[in-house]
């Protein structure tokens, strides 16, 4: 049985890494973002597989019912969902607005919230179902970040009570906590801290036990497993992909 995954925020960086892997998996896989999706799509169809690119604001909810439903109706039913869409307001909190705070939240976990909302129904119909949401390390407190943290922390506690929730029809529920992962969130990190990137991502190195940087691959890596038949007895875990050990 060929499975329908759809990946938030697939367009670049992490989830464009988890939606190239899944595809290679042998999963149809619809790519949502607010942002361009051809390259992504483009790179798993080249490679074989089938997907389907499609714009979506995960904070609303109108946007998110229809994408799914064109999902469903397009690719069959979606019982593997990655909420990873995310953006970043970073801020001191003397500086932070509540716009900015309440923006990350929206997206992040409410995001999360509507996407794990819409699919559910579909994965309990098959019986079977993935939720796999991205945490961070910046969920245990990070300078700059009240509102990212708090979301990242947020994502932690809902995965935890839908694993408990939809456990009994077959539905996994887990987060991914990244470390430190090269992509454009983080270039844009390094800019907020007045850093040059390289030497941002060498300095940031030399405190990762395994001594190098994490890449997007390194993350799909993990989806792909939690999003496996063999997995199934994994859930309600945060696992955090950061190259050494996390409180």
């Amino acid at each position: 049985m060929t499975r329908t995954a759809i990946v938030t925020g697939g367009g670049r960086g992490i989830g464009a890494a988890i939606a190239k892997r899944l595809g290679a998996d042998g999963l149809k896989v619809a790519v949502l973002d607010m942002g361009p999706t051809d390259e992504t799509v483009a790179a798993i169809k080249d490679a074989g597989g089938e997907a389907l690119g499609l714009e979506a604001d995960v904070s609303d909810e109108d946007s998110v019912n229809a994408a799914v439903k064109q999902v469903a109706e397009t690719l069959g039913a979606p019982t593997v969902l990655v909420n990873n869409a995310g953006i970043l307001r970073d801020n001191l909190l003397f500086k932070m607005t509540y716009e900015e705070f309440n923006k990350v939240l929206s997206v992040h976990l409410g995001g999360a919230f509507l996407m794990a909302k819409a699919v559910q129904s579909y994965m309990v119909e098959e019986k079977f179902g993935r939720i796999i949401s991205m945490s961070s390390t910046s969920a245990q407190g990070n300078r700059g970040q009240t509102n990212y943290s708090a979301a990242k922390a947020g994502i932690q506690g809902i995965t935890k009570t839908w694993a408990i929730e939809l456990g009994k029809f077959g539905i996994t529920a887990n987060a991914i906590a990244p470390g430190f992962i090269e992509t454009d969130m983080t270039k844009a990190t390094a800019e907020r801290v007045g850093m040059d990137f390289d030497e941002f991502v060498e300095a940031s190195a030399k405190q990762i036990p395994v001594a190098r940087s994490g890449k997007p691959e390194d993350i799909a890596h993990t989806a792909s497993f939690l999003a496996s038949e063999g997995a199934g007895f994994v859930s309600g875990q945060v696992i955090y992909v950061a190259g050494g050990p996390k409180d």
